[in-house]
Parts: structure tokens; C-alpha cells; sequence
């Protein structure tokens, strides 16, 4: 992950508004930690231990479309060295190295969830078109749960390569280092792994659904409308406006902080584009009411229609 940047303070890079992605990050990997002692030390019971578990679940899915994301884009601090420190944590606690997850993201930014091209690849390595069919975005279920397992580490690192050969050996040390740990830790209670281990995945599968998402519906081909956004209130505070996503391909570099007024500004012209903007945040983007029929899941056509007979009843 390169680091160098214009430094416009003496600790935090952007603003001190990042203070609070930090901690999110810190507290995220504190809850793993204490994750582990309520199963092996606390002896929590079960069903407190599967409250945690999922909680976990979510937290990867927040923390890699929040935290990590803004990351990537606009490191925390000006120090070099907290930087490193903060991303090999990340990649403890999330069970993936975070250089290499920033290798990824650039492609995506490259191909921006692009369709296939002449030799049937996409730019983007994480786009919901490369293993569609017909140039049609595949389907949200084989997405989310397979995403995981398509990822080939050593594309990643000759990705790496081709920007520096430390860039490299960083990813491949913090591949090498939560692998260590987590393989550790079959050693210390392979109980707790065995317990820790679906809930991990799981949680991978949330942030690919809430990826999805982000591009369902989008235009490849029309750089204002590269990404879906959602403006729902709640989620962009908790999720440090990780909503605006349009904006955010429009302007990849555009600090977090900044979105909400850049919207106000480019208004117009993303309406005059079409770009796709949906009410739901984007993890649960299959309840939103302007999805094709054929793209929604029978749950999901269930709630809407729910929620469309409590509107009538309210009226």
C-alpha cells in the first residue's frame, strides 16, 4: 500500500475527522480478541457465543466497505509507520492482508465493475460482470458466496509487482502473517477455530453483497454513473458515507468527509445521466422496490410486498 501522499497535519493526514475510522478499526480488532476469551477464557454460553459470531459477521462486512475502504484511498495518518502498523492489524483481525485488498481495489477503480472484453476477462477482478453470462451481471447469490474463493493470491502479488517489489514482499508478509496466526490458533483451541471459521466467511459474503450492489444497475460505460448510491441517513453515518458511491467512482480520491456537499454539487448532471440511486443501504439492497423482478429473491418480493400493504393501510 503506498503511503506517500501531502501531509496536511502533524498526526492525521486528511483531517482528525479520520479519528473515528481509526477507532472504529481498533475496536473491531479488540472485539476478535475478546471474541476469542468469552469462547476459550469467559466460557460464555452458547448462545451468546453465536450473538458474537455474527456480530463478527457484520463487523467485516462494515469494516472493509467503511474502515478498509477509506483507507485504501486516503491513509489515516502521516506517519508511515502507523500506516503499516494499522493495515497489518486490519489484516488480523479481518483474516485478509490489506496491501492486497488495495492491489484489488485499484483494478476495480480501473474497470469500474467493467463488462468482459475481447478476451472474456474483465479489468476489474471484482466486478459482478465476469462471470455473467451474456454480458448480464451474474446472479447476487453465486456472487456473494463465491466470491470468496475465487480470489488468486499470486494475481495479486504480480498485481503488487508491478507497482514495487516492497509493495510485494508487504502483501506477501501480511498473507504470510494472519495465515500464521490463524493457523496458530488451531494449535492454541481448534475448537474455537472450528467455531470461528463460518462466521469469518460469512462475513466475507456480506461485504461481496454489499459490493453487489454498489454496481447493480450502475452504467459501465458512463464514468458519473459508475456506481449505485444509496443516501440513507444511518447507514452513512455509521459506514462513514460509504452510500455515495457513484460520487465516489466519479472522484476516487475525494475524502469520505467531503461526499455529502459533492453531491449537492454534481446533482444535475448525475440525474441528467440516470445514475441508479436506491433507498435501502446497499447490504440489503435486494429490498429495494426498483430491482427487476427477475433479480429479486422470493424473501425479498415478500417483504416488499409487506411493506407496500402497510403504506395502504397507513393511508
Amino acid at each position: 500500500m503506498r503511503f506517500h501522499h501531502k501531509k496536511h497535519g502533524k498526526f492525521w493526514a486528511y483531517t482528525p475527522w479520520d479519528f473515528f475510522p481509526a477507532l472504529s478499526g481498533v475496536l473491531n480488532f479488540a472485539f476478535v480478541i475478546c471474541f476469542y476469551l468469552a469462547f476459550a477464557q469467559w466460557h460464555f454460553p452458547w448462545w451468546a457465543l453465536v450473538c458474537m459470531g455474527f456480530t463478527y459477521s457484520v463487523s467485516i462486512g462494515w469494516n472493509i466497505n467503511s474502515v478498509c475502504h477509506n483507507f485504501v484511498h486516503n491513509p489515516f495518518f502521516t506517519s508511515n509507520l502507523l500506516n503499516r502498523l494499522f493495515s497489518l492489524m486490519q489484516s488480523f483481525a479481518l483474516g485478509f492482508s490489506q496491501v492486497c485488498y488495495d492491489a484489488v481495489h485499484s483494478r476495480h477503480h480501473r474497470g469500474n465493475s467493467d463488462k468482459p472484453g475481447d478476451d472474456g476477462d474483465t479489468i476489474d477482478w471484482a466486478s459482478i460482470y465476469r462471470h455473467g453470462e451474456d454480458h448480464e451481471a451474474e446472479s447476487v447469490w453465486t456472487y456473494t458466496f463465491f466470491s470468496y474463493v475465487r480470489d488468486d493470491p499470486w494475481a495479486i502479488l504480480r498485481e503488487l509487482r508491478t507497482r514495487s517489489a516492497s509493495e510485494a514482499r508487504w502483501g506477501a508478509a501480511e498473507i504470510i502473517g494472519f495465515m500464521a496466526l490463524y493457523i496458530g490458533m488451531f494449535f492454541v483451541n481448534w475448537k474455537f477455530m472450528l467455531f470461528f471459521i463460518p462466521f469469518y466467511y460469512f462475513g466475507h459474503c456480506l461485504s461481496y453483497l454489499n459490493g453487489y450492489y454498489l454496481h447493480y444497475g450502475a452504467d459501465p460505460d458512463q464514468p458519473i454513473a459508475w456506481g449505485v448510491s444509496s443516501y440513507h441517513k444511518l447507514y452513512n453515518w455509521i459506514w462513514f458515507n460509504n452510500g455515495y458511491h457513484a460520487e465516489h467512482h466519479f472522484r476516487p480520491k475525494m475524502h469520505w468527509t467531503k461526499m455529502k456537499e459533492f453531491q449537492k454539487q454534481i446533482a444535475a448532471d448525475q440525474e441528467a445521466a440516470g445514475v441508479r440511486v436506491i433507498t435501502p443501504p446497499h447490504a440489503l439492497g435486494f429490498l429495494d422496490r426498483s430491482l427487476p423482478e427477475k433479480s429479486r429473491s422470493v424473501l425479498a418480493e415478500r417483504a416488499i410486498k409487506i411493506a407496500k400493504q402497510l403504506e395502504t393501510q397507513q393511508a
